[in-house]
């Protein structure tokens, strides 16, 4: 190899530079559309949250007047997950032991009972978007 094929420290620097330059940018893009997109997501799914919480209302006030099977069956969705739309929506009701004094609460730390039926501690996630499956 010739000297003359060794590049010069300007040149290294040039070059280093345009390197980086190029990976800066696809940095910078690849940061811009995870913002973006994680914005989207954002708003998409409380707009989702809001159609399973109207959905819910709707359900639930139709139940007087039609089962979940025969709303199933005029709207083509699965009774599944109609049903799951409305418990999604209900709140965990937790049992409350009565007090043991008037007045005072009742120590209930120790008390299996007193806490919530949900093995995880955690609520049921929501039920999964419907598409134009209807089978």
């Amino acid at each position: 190899m010739a000297t003359t094929d060794i590049a010069t420290a300007q040149e290294i620097r040039r070059r280093v530079e345009e390197d980086d330059t190029a990976r800066r940018e696809r940095r910078t893009t690849a940061a811009q559309q995870v913002g973006d997109l994680a914005r989207q997501r954002a708003i998409h799914a409380s707009k989702v949250e809001e159609f399973d919480r109207q959905l819910a209302e709707v359900i639930a006030s139709s139940h007087d007047v039609m089962e979940i099977d025969e709303l199933s069956r005029f709207t083509g969705i699965r009774p599944a997950v109609l049903t799951g739309w409305l418990s999604a929506a209900k709140p965990v009701r937790t049992k409350k032991k009565p007090s043991t004094t008037a007045g005072t609460r009742a120590d209930t730390s120790r008390d299996p009972a007193s806490t919530s039926t949900s093995t995880n501690g955690q609520t049921a996630p929501p039920p999964p978007l419907v598409t134009a499956d209807t089978t």
